[in-house]
């Protein structure tokens, strides 16, 4: 069936991606689509008979109306290239791994692991939804890297593949926690079974069995004694060797300590021993750090500039362009930088006329246009045609590379001396050993046979299990709700650490702030229809972001064959030309009326007509939803807030009336002057919460006491810091805050649960009166009330605060 293009008068949804048709609908096979890339994806799928991609979910297609260039995956056909990428590969079939952070729904699973119905080289396909991550097999005798590539990006999927893939590996899921997890449940669970016996009482004509189930008690504890265990005896170990004792020391004496005294007992034929306790321990310890470890697997906090690098980018040699990794660009290579590419060494300019957008590296919103014979720094995005430059300074060396090896970002914090529980431990511990000095002194001076049983009973029943389930799982189910609610942690630690703050800043550009420009203010004489047309025809004629958003302003669609004569434009000042008879002028207030008014101000172009000053247009980025609300709200909370902005003072006043007069804001900060900025304000004994979004922000983030992350996908790069959130939920943001706190009264509600279980044993124990029994009671008696503790209080708290 053709296609129609009609003109776009009522909103209509595009079939493939859902999002509105803006200016024309085009028709084919009785679907609207909204331009042609959306199209040419469904055609594919409906070639293949794959239609039933669109329905398991509604319009479930991301939009196509950015064109990617033929060109792009050129890289992939260098052999080191693929080297460094390919998982596996032997004489017939090529095993790879993409990001793919455009995956959403059901739909995009279902497509991607059927890859081999588009392209029947391709051997199978399985997809990590959490990681957004599919792992590719194909016949690379038949097809290549490179085309896989280009088929997962011509159906909607482009692979995003970054300098960092070629240094190192994406570390994969270490199973070995959930082995260990598995053995100590299966052998848990074994030893309750052979231990009923010794709780209930048994027949005296079946007492062998008796004998017989202690020893198999023996066998099922071995492997969770020399394996499962194992991961507290290393952080114990690791802990003592820095002279630190942490909450794993006492689990590693009480499980040493039940398990000798549990073989005497079965092998000297005075008892059965505490087998069940110590295997329970171990277990329940383990769950919750699987918990805690499955929240933000799929997540990288330790991020660094070579994730924000492309792999490779095209270079000019003898008039002939070539894709080139990173690693071997070298001083004077001259490389090919096309629109919205990243600019990865520092170069001189040596042809076309460069508009850099900076604001990921120094935050300031505005681009910064550059001539030829001007030098151009690593770390900005080309905005518009493409430009040529000579390197001057390798990767290794540029402007980019020595922002991000600062040695503040190189900054490591001991988590485990920051924790409450792990401080508490101490204190446990040496409690611990006066009560059981003090029983054995008791005894000996009583009965001194009874001394050996009633210190490791002290020790066994005084374990601190309770603790450390209390603060373990809280942790981990907080940190469950939270990553479901895209409010992603480094780990448990930092859950604390947030509760403990005390004073929050802010960047502004893409943290409260997103897109450029997008409220436009016209303050000025009306404009009519024509000279609206006038304005978006001479602003059509610059790539300048300023331009382009007055003529989308403008809403003049049927431009393109209006001609301009005379244009002119000067860089930092404004443009100018004739337009059907008239002469247009925008720009700042001295290029256009030839004075200063306004001038301060970056944000402002005025237009005028034949000389006539019509009026100004104002711009101000736009805030992300709810902002101001967030604000009021965590002021209420009594947050303290500042804002630390590489941008100019634009929006100084609209900023001082949503977060009140006094309130620090600073502009034109460097990425040193925030650093140093978060620096004076722990001087004065405050905790610092950093929320920012870019590498100017990575030195502050590392810096204060908890750094957090805003992405609008993350998947993508942004700065080492300790949490990550994605942009959409930033509103709740309080919420996270409240979580955190609360998490806190939590842990030490169930810790003074446990204490009180601990007191009840330790009374059988200093007595000399506990019996299997009463051991079999407590131990799961206090581990159960903790669970419902923790899992109950925490999801009630998520529920009444209608996180998911």
């Amino acid at each position: 069936m053709p296609e129609i293009a009609v003109s776009q008068k009522s909103k209509v949804q595009c079939y493939h991606c859902g999002e509105d048709c803006d200016e024309k609908t085009i028709i084919a096979h009785e679907k609207n689509f909204c331009c042609d890339g959306c199209k040419m994806v469904f055609e594919i799928l409906n070639k293949t008979g794959m239609c039933d991609y669109y329905t398991i979910s509604d319009n479930p297609g991301t939009n196509q109306r950015i064109k990617i260039r033929e060109d792009k995956f050129a890289f992939l056909d260098d052999q080191k290239i693929q080297s460094a990428l390919l998982i596996f590969a032997n004489e017939t079939e090529t095993h790879v791994n993409f990001y793919l952070p455009q995956m959403h729904c059901s739909s995009c699973l279902w497509l991607l692991e059927n890859l081999h119905r588009l392209n029947e080289n391709v051997i199978g396909s399985k997809v990590n939804f959490e990681r957004k991550e599919a792992d590719i097999v194909f016949d690379h005798r038949k097809v290549s890297m490179r085309q896989v590539a280009e088929l997962l990006a011509s159906i909607g999927y482009e692979p995003y593949i970054s300098f960092k893939d070629l240094k190192q590996q994406r570390p994969s899921l270490n199973m070995s926690k959930i082995y260990k997890l598995g053995v100590a449940g299966f052998c848990f669970a074994n030893i309750m079974l052979f231990s009923f016996p010794e709780y209930l009482g048994i027949d005296s004509q079946e007492l062998f069995l008796q004998g017989t189930f202690r020893y198999m008690n023996i066998i099922l504890s071995l492997p969770v004694f020399f394996y499962s265990s194992s991961e507290f005896y290393i952080s114990a170990w690791k802990s003592l060797k820095h002279g630190f004792l942490n909450i794993d020391a006492p689990i590693v004496l009480a499980v040493a300590v039940a398990f000798t005294r549990s073989l005497y007992e079965v092998l000297s034929g005075t008892g059965a021993g505490y087998f069940d306790s110590m295997a329970g321990i171990v277990f329940f310890m383990l769950i919750g750090r699987v918990l805690q470890d499955k929240t933000y697997q799929q997540l990288s906090f330790e991020r660094d500039y070579t994730a924000y690098f492309p792999i490779a980018v095209t270079r000019i040699k003898e008039e002939q362009t070539e894709a080139v990794a990173l690693p071997d660009i070298v001083l004077d290579d001259t490389l090919l930088i096309h629109h919205q590419e990243l600019i990865p060494a520092d170069g001189i300019l040596t042809r076309g006329k460069a508009m850099i957008d900076y604001s990921f590296v120094t935050g300031e919103s505005v681009p910064v246009e550059k001539e030829m014979g001007e030098i151009v720094y690593a770390g900005g995005k080309q905005i518009g045609s493409n430009i040529e430059l000579l390197v001057i300074k390798e990767v290794s060396q540029s402007y980019l590379t020595k922002l991000w090896n600062r040695s503040e970002l190189q900054r490591d914090r001991n988590d485990e001396e920051r924790s409450f529980v792990h401080l508490l431990s101490r204190y446990f511990t040496w409690i611990l050993f006066t009560i059981a000095a003090a029983a054995a002194i008791y005894w000996w001076l009583h009965d001194p046979s009874r001394i050996g049983q009633v210190v490791t009973a002290v020790l066994i029943v005084a374990c601190p299990c309770s603790l450390l389930l209390s603060n373990t799982f809280t942790n981990g189910n907080i940190l469950r709700r939270l990553g479901r609610n895209q409010f992603y942690l480094r780990n448990a630690q930092t859950i604390e650490d947030i509760a403990n703050i005390n004073y929050i800043v802010f960047d502004k550009t893409g943290t409260l702030t997103t897109g450029r420009y997008q409220d436009i203010n016209y303050d000025g004489a009306d404009i009519s229809e024509s000279i609206k047309e006038k304005i978006a025809v001479l602003a059509s004629h610059s790539t300048h972001p300023m331009s382009k958003a007055i003529a989308e302003w403008t809403k003049q669609t049927s431009i393109q064959n209006i001609s301009v004569a005379d244009f002119k434009e000067l860089p930092g000042k404004g443009i100018e030309g004739t337009v059907k008879g008239d002469r247009l002028k925008l720009g700042s207030a001295f290029f256009v009326q030839k004075t200063e008014q306004g001038s301060s101000l970056d944000s402002v172009v005025f237009v005028s007509v034949n000389g006539t000053v019509l009026g100004r247009f104002g711009f101000r980025n736009h805030y992300r939803e709810q902002v101001p609300a967030l604000m009021k709200k965590l002021r209420k909370l009594g947050y303290p807030i500042s804002i630390l902005s590489g941008d100019n003072a634009g929006e100084k006043e609209y900023l001082e009336e949503m977060l009140g007069k006094g309130t620090p804001i600073l502009f034109h900060q460097k990425p040193e002057d925030k650093l140093e900025a978060i620096k004076k304000i722990q001087a004065t004994g405050k905790r610092v919460m950093m929320v920012g979004d870019g590498l100017n922000d990575a030195g502050a983030l590392k810096q204060a006491d908890v750094g957090i992350a805003i992405t609008e996908n993350t998947a993508t790069f942004t700065p080492a810091s300790d949490v990550i959130l994605e942009a959409s939920m930033l509103p709740r943001f309080h919420q996270f805050l409240f979580m955190c706190k609360a998490n806190k009264v939590l842990v030490w509600t169930a810790f003074i649960v446990s204490i009180l279980y601990n007191i009840v044993g330790e009374s059988f124990a200093v007595s000399g009166n506990l019996s299997p029994m009463v051991a079999a009671i407590l131990m799961p008696a206090s581990s159960l009330t903790i669970l419902l503790i923790s899992f109950g209080a925490s999801n009630l708290l998520s529920w009444k605060m209608n996180l998911k």
